[in-house]
This record gives structure tokens, C-alpha cells and sequence, in this order.
């Protein structure tokens, strides 16, 4: 009966999702586990989809100290792969798989195509500082009291000269990947990337 019930309650939905057994197929995450996330989905979202309004009014609970609706912006362009608008259940569960259970490479490639704000392949340093600077704002001044106003460019300095191996102004795929894999302090903030989610 189980079954039966989640199968109704997904007919209700204006969006409804593949098959969970496609998602679990494609996903590192159980059948059990996909329709618990499923049912909090659809408690946030009822019509089984979300635009960005609600994803930074979701975020913004989660950072009462800071502004976090760039950050969520930057996040939602990310996790709507199709650049509609919208994010439905599958896209989330998608990119949740990788950012929680993914292997160190394909949470890099993620994390990279959050960066990569224009989707031209490619981070360029204005890039890298808005995002960067999304999230000094969004973790608040209590956060990081001590920090001076011109922090988040001083660290996109650092990181970016890491980054741009061959020093032609641009971070590649592959030059992003191995600049974070050879340092870990660069490693450690992405863990931190990973507490934002």
C-alpha cells in the first residue's frame, strides 16, 4: 500500500518526477532515501518545482546574518542545468547526489560550473570575485568580524594566481582541478562550500 500511496501523492503534483527507480539508477541515493527527499521537496514546493524567489527565501533562513540571495542566486543558475528557471525534483536530487556523495572529481566539476557564471567553459578573476564575494556576504559580519573590506578580493588574488597555471587570465576544467587537489587549503574551503549547501 505503501506504493500505491506514493503513486497517488506524485499524481497530485503538477511536476511530477521520473521514476524513482531512474532517479536511484542515476543518483548515489536509495529508493528509500529519494522518496524522503521527495516528500520534503514537496512540502517546500508544492507544485514540484522551484524558481529562484523561493530558492533564496530558503537560503535565507538557513543565513539570518548575511544576504544570501547572491549566493543563492549563483547556486540556483547552477542547479538549473536546463537554464529555464526552475529547478525540478530531478535537478535537485542530481546535483545533491554529487555534492554530498560524489568522488572529490565530480564535486570539482560542480563547484566549477557554479563558478563559471557565464557558462563559457572557462572562470575568469571577475567570476571567481563575485562568487566569492556572495559568500563573505552571505555568512555575515558576525562571521567573520575581523575581516576587512577588501578580504574577498585579497583571496581571489591568491586563489586565482594558484589557479591560472599558464597565466592567460582564464581557469580551465582542468587546471581548477588540479590547482584544488595539490592544495588543501584551497580543499578546505570547498568543504566549507559543502556546509553552505
Amino acid at each position: 500500500s505503501d506504493k500505491i500511496e506514493d503513486e497517488l501523492e506524485m499524481t497530485t503534483v503538477c511536476h511530477r518526477p521520473e521514476g524513482l527507480e531512474q532517479l536511484e539508477a542515476q543518483t548515489n541515493f536509495t529508493k528509500r532515501e529519494l522518496q524522503v527527499l521527495y516528500r520534503g521537496f514537496k512540502n517546500e514546493c508544492p507544485s514540484g518545482v522551484v524558481n529562484e524567489e523561493t530558492f533564496k527565501q530558503i537560503y535565507a533562513q538557513f543565513f539570518p546574518h548575511g544576504d544570501a540571495s547572491m549566493y543563492a542566486h549563483y547556486l540556483f543558475n547552477a542547479f538549473d542545468t536546463a537554464q529555464n528557471g526552475s529547478v525540478k525534483f530531478e535537478d535537485f536530487v542530481m546535483a545533491l547526489s554529487i555534492l554530498l556523495r560524489g568522488t572529490i572529481h565530480e564535486k570539482l566539476r560542480w563547484t566549477f560550473n557554479l563558478y563559471d557564471i557565464n557558462k563559457d567553459g572557462y572562470i575568469n578573476k571577475e567570476e571567481m570575485m563575485d562568487i566569492v564575494k556572495a559568500i563573505y556576504d552571505m555568512m555575515g559580519k558576525y562571521t567573520y568580524p575581523v575581516l576587512k573590506e577588501d578580504a574577498p578580493r585579497q583571496h581571489v588574488e591568491v586563489f586565482f594566481q594558484k589557479m591560472d597555471k599558464n597565466k592567460d587570465g582564464v581557469v580551465t576544467l582542468d587546471e581548477f582541478i588540479e590547482s584544488c587537489q595539490e592544495d588543501d587549503n584551497i580543499m578546505r574551503s570547498l568543504q566549507l562550500f559543502e556546509n553552505v549547501m
